[in-house]
């Protein structure tokens, strides 16, 4: 169908296709934690992509999916920077007021604790922790990088957290 809409702009041929992925793009992006307005938003920008950019599809470089997936990816993470990023209206303007001591001081302490807990975290589930939260790997990556089964990053992440939940409290 993706060569009907690439060669000859077949709308019957797009409209199976935009059946058939809208709602699984739009699970993926609601699986990924948009919400679900971004979700439909994005969707609806991924298939208009499909629709102008056919001519780039090449069946032997990747598949239809993963071609329009791949898409999909890109179409969040473009969306979270554009959200991220304050309008000018939201700029704050003159010198920011000085943070409250008693703020300062629980913050620093807050810090020095979970580094104390991080330290006495094992070794490999410190490890899973500073990939996941300080070099911001998704666990799939991490997998990949370590060469550990996905289930084994999971469990050992969650058992990380749940340790420096506890030294935290």
């Amino acid at each position: 169908m993706m060569v009907l809409v690439r060669d000859h702009q077949d709308r019957s041929a797009f409209a199976a296709l935009f059946n058939h992925f809208a709602p699984r793009i739009k699970g993926f992006l609601i699986k990924s934690g948009a919400d679900a307005a971004m979700a439909e938003e994005c969707a609806q920008d991924v298939l208009t992509t499909l629709w102008n950019k056919a001519g780039q599809f090449d069946p032997t470089r990747a598949s239809v999916a993963t071609w329009i997936f791949t898409i999909a990816r890109n179409r969040r993470i473009d969306m979270l920077r554009r959200q991220r990023r304050p309008e000018p209206e939201e700029l704050t303007w003159g010198p920011e007021p000085e943070p409250d001591q008693a703020d300062v001081i629980a913050l620093q302490q807050d810090s020095e604790n979970l580094s104390a807990a991080l330290a006495k975290l094992p070794d490999a589930q410190r490890d899973l922790i500073e990939k996941a939260y300080f070099a911001d790997l998704s666990q799939s990556e991490i997998a990949r990088i370590t060469g550990l089964p996905l289930g084994t990053i999971k469990s050992r992440i969650r058992l990380a957290l749940d340790r420096l939940r506890h030294a935290m409290q």
